[in-house]
């Protein structure tokens, strides 16, 4: 006959081992949210001094990374019509610095990113007092026509709900040439680890496990259609205004496509193309 003694301990035994199997769960979810993350967000940062390839991409002489693991950034959504219109003519100019732009802006001014797309107009208030060297490194580039005819080439549909711009190549690995630093990590709004909707922010090469990368963002950022479950390691240096959330939330509806065999982007169904990009002071 079993006493109460052995019963407690039995108890206390299956409540340990609970404990335990939700715990490991919680690590396996953990590890496979930063292996999307670093997926979707990583960049291939090409400078006279930095090359640093995440996992997922290809290095800018077409060779595979060695070790590379090819993950999927996101689980697709299901086709849908196009809802946008034809590019504007013209072509992405193929322009590369070698060092960071020196600083011109106003860090106590007000800046406005305009993006006309082929889906619709967005409109980016930047927070330069912020992140200054952000924002001035997008006034550079924009006055350059950097981001002209570039495709916004990746969307994701789970786990996080970003559509991600700003690469000339279309890739996910292409750069300005230099890198900037991160900023503005301990922003207000990042709270409980979530990037609210609307939030514009850089992509960049950081590991939160070897905890390398730091200062690796380029010329590629991020807009957020939905809150979104990330730890603070992208620099927030913007917000998308409510029209431009429409126009935004329009992409998202639209779906992705199954993810590339060789680099794992899910590229939006959407012919996402910025046609236009202005920098302007107000």
């Amino acid at each position: 006959m079993v006493t109460q003694e052995q019963r407690r301990r039995q108890l206390a035994r299956e409540k340990f081992l609970r404990q335990q199997q939700r715990r490991t769960a919680a690590r396996r979810k953990s590890h496979m949210r930063n292996t999307v993350v670093a997926s979707v967000l990583g960049v291939v940062v090409v400078g006279s001094v930095v090359s640093y390839a995440t996992g997922v991409f290809k290095n800018d002489d077409k060779k595979a990374n060695a070790g590379a693991e090819v993950t999927p950034s996101a689980a697709p959504t299901s086709k849908a019509p196009d809802p946008c219109g034809k590019p504007a003519s013209g072509s992405v100019k193929s322009l590369s610095w070698k060092k960071e732009p020196a600083m011109t802006i106003d860090k106590s001014a007000d800046y406005t990113m305009k993006m006309a797309t082929t889906c619709g107009e967005m409109d980016i208030a930047l927070n330069a007092a912020a992140a200054p060297h952000t924002v001035n490194s997008f006034d550079f580039l924009a006055g350059k026509g950097y981001f002209d005819h570039t495709k916004c080439h990746r969307l994701t549909a789970e786990g996080i709900y970003v559509l991600q711009c700003g690469d000339p190549k279309g890739t996910g690995a292409g750069g300005p040439g230099y890198t900037i630093p991160d900023e503005n990590l301990k922003d207000k709004s990042l709270k409980g680890n979530v990037y609210p909707a609307g939030t514009v922010a850089m992509a960049n090469q950081y590991n939160a496990q070897t905890k390398s990368g730091r200062g690796t963002g380029g010329s590629q950022f991020f807009l957020v259609y939905q809150d979104s479950q990330l730890p603070p390691d992208y620099t927030p240096f913007g917000t998308v205004s409510d029209a431009g959330m429409k126009v935004l939330k329009k992409i998202a509806g639209a779906g992705a496509q199954p993810a590339d065999p060789q680099t794992g982007n899910t590229a939006p169904n959407a012919t996402v193309v910025i046609d236009k990009a202005t920098v302007t002071k107000s």
